[in-house]
Order: C-alpha cells, then structure tokens, then sequence
C-alpha cells in the first residue's frame, strides 16, 4: 500500500528539492559535436535544436563561411558553416551533417553547421588541458581517456562577438 502524505508534506518536499537543484553545482553534461577537425562542448542549454542540413540560400558579398538562410518552420534562419568560421577547410556536406540551431534564449535565431554529433560528454571525466586560443568564445579545454582534446563552446559570447555578427565581405 503507497504511503499517504498531506498536501503541506508534498509541498515542503518539493520546495525543499528546488531549493537542492538550484544550489547544485553546474550540470557536468556537455552536448559533444565535431566541426571540421575539431571536438567541441557546449551547454545543453545553450543548444535549440539539432536538425539534419536543410537546403539553404546562400547570400551574395557575405563571408565564405556565411552559408545563408535556411527556412526553419517558417522562420529564416542564418547559417554559419562554424569549422570555417574558426579559420579551417569548409565543413563537406555528408549524411552526418547537421545544423545545430542555437538556443531562443540568445535571441539570434541562426545555427552552427557541424560536421557530426558526438552524444553526451561528462566533463568531470576529462583532465583539464591548455587553451589553444584566446578568442572569448571559446572556453576551458579538456582532454577525454582517449587523449582527443575538446574545447567548450561559450555560445552567448560567441554570438555577441563582432566576428560573428560581420558576415559582410
């Protein structure tokens, strides 16, 4: 037989496990993708949607690595080829593709061509490694049991960034 409890019980059980979750440390879970040659970590919440490579216009005396709009359920959506972006080879276009869209929150509704989805990475897993560069969007470094080396993705400060929002040649 389940075990009766007063309404008061059940709310001060739920309040008192909202007041846990918000005191929590930082989720450890990182969304793990691939662009170009390169392994990245982003926050889930940092990431809207992952969808398969929509067809997209391009846009004329933009940046080579500004793919163009892409039409998301009605809604224009710019697409940033990010391998490219970061100064590498543009991203072949093979079945493992995917945009990843970037969360409502930022309010730049545009998306991140990846090469691949790498599934849930666990941070607290990996050894703190050397940060390559000094771009703002780019977070601390780890290295997994494999030894590949992975960057975490600062995604609202990489959509504040100049570099980002000049896509005009």
């Amino acid at each position: 037989m389940a075990k009766q409890i007063s309404l008061r019980e059940f709310q001060q059980g739920l309040a008192q496990r909202l007041r846990e979750a918000q005191t929590e440390a930082e989720p450890t879970s990182r969304l793990g993708v691939q662009a170009g040659s390169r392994n990245w970590l982003l926050k889930l919440d940092d990431a809207g949607e992952m969808l398969p490579l929509p067809e997209f216009s391009g846009v004329p005396l933009t940046q080579p690595w500004y793919l163009g709009l892409a039409n998301i359920r009605g809604v224009l959506a710019s697409v940033v080829d990010f391998a490219a972006f970061m100064g590498g080879e543009q991203t072949v276009r093979t079945p493992d593709c995917r945009l990843l869209l970037i969360a409502e929150r930022f309010h730049s509704f545009s998306g991140l061509l990846i090469s691949r989805m790498l599934g849930l990475k666990n941070v607290q897993i990996m050894q703190p490694a050397e940060k390559a560069t000094e771009r703002s969007w780019i977070g601390a470094a780890y290295r997994d049991e494999d030894g590949r080396l992975w960057h975490e993705l600062d995604i609202g400060a990489l959509v504040a960034h100049d570099d980002f929002l000049q896509v005009g040649a």
